[in-house]
């Protein structure tokens, strides 16, 4: 029998890594979702907030067909890799950039952050999590408890997670890559954006069920390459685009 690619056992450990969430991490999406459904309800918005790769959650939960309408997903450039990776890694560690972002956030209290950081140490992460609970947001954090444990394990200080009222474990190796090839030392294969598109977007329909068994309208972008897709997609953005810049 011929032994599985690099490919292929990095999609089998994808896989695998999906159904440990879906049963281990059950619960606390569960938890989110609530969360999530109770700002919607309220009025509120979902902001999402990740650095670096991790960015791309926010992005993936924005003006998305079939997402909610009311998120806010909060994009620096220079926290994001086409503007300078190096200068991205420098500044998410740097403490006091997370105050500056934070007072130019439309966030009160009963919104929800959703905040990804697979090694949860970055001091932006930490910050911004920090500045919007103590604002009476419900945060929520996606990261990798096996990574965060390493990280924490050789600095001082707070981790994200400890910051949280909800954490979700991404389920990710320490240092992301998953895949070992025999002849190269460093793994390749990372697991955390596909992880946590997954976590995310299930979050989103878990919440959106929550709102429905409610009776709750519930505000949805739908394709804009479908018939009245556009039609539909314009009458959200007017509604949002005060309170969401990205729009």
């Amino acid at each position: 029998m011929t032994e599985p690619s690099a490919g292929q056992r990095y999609l089998k450990g994808v896989v695998d890594i999906l159904e440990e969430i879906a049963v281990d991490e059950w619960p606390s999406i569960r938890d989110a979702a609530g969360t999530v459904a109770d700002t919607v309800a309220g009025g509120g918005l979902v902001h999402v907030f990740g650095t670096g790769h991790s960015h791309m959650l926010a992005e993936e939960l924005f003006y998305r067909a079939g997402g909610l309408a009311a998120v806010n997903p909060i994009l620096i450039e220079s926290l994001m890799l086409h503007a300078g990776a190096e200068n991205s890694t420098s500044l998410e560690r740097r403490p006091g950039v997370a105050e500056t972002i934070f007072d130019d956030l439309p966030l009160k209290p009963g919104d929800t952050l959703i905040v990804a950081s697979n090694s949860g140490g970055n001091a932006v992460c930490e910050e911004l999590a920090q500045l919007a609970s103590t604002a009476g947001a419900q945060v929520v954090v996606i990261v990798s408890r096996r990574h965060a444990d390493h990280s924490a394990s050789e600095r001082d200080g707070s981790r994200l997670a400890d910051l949280a009222d909800v954490v979700i474990d991404n389920h990710g190796d320490i240092g992301d890559a998953s895949v070992e090839i025999e002849g190269i030392e460093r793994r390749v294969g990372p697991t955390s954006t596909v992880a946590g598109a997954a976590i995310v977007n299930a979050i989103v329909a878990e919440a959106v069920g929550i709102l429905v068994g409610r009776g709750a309208p519930v505000e949805v972008f739908t394709s804009s390459n479908l018939p009245q897709g556009d039609a539909a997609n314009a009458e959200l953005v007017a509604r949002y685009r005060d309170r969401v810049r990205s729009l």
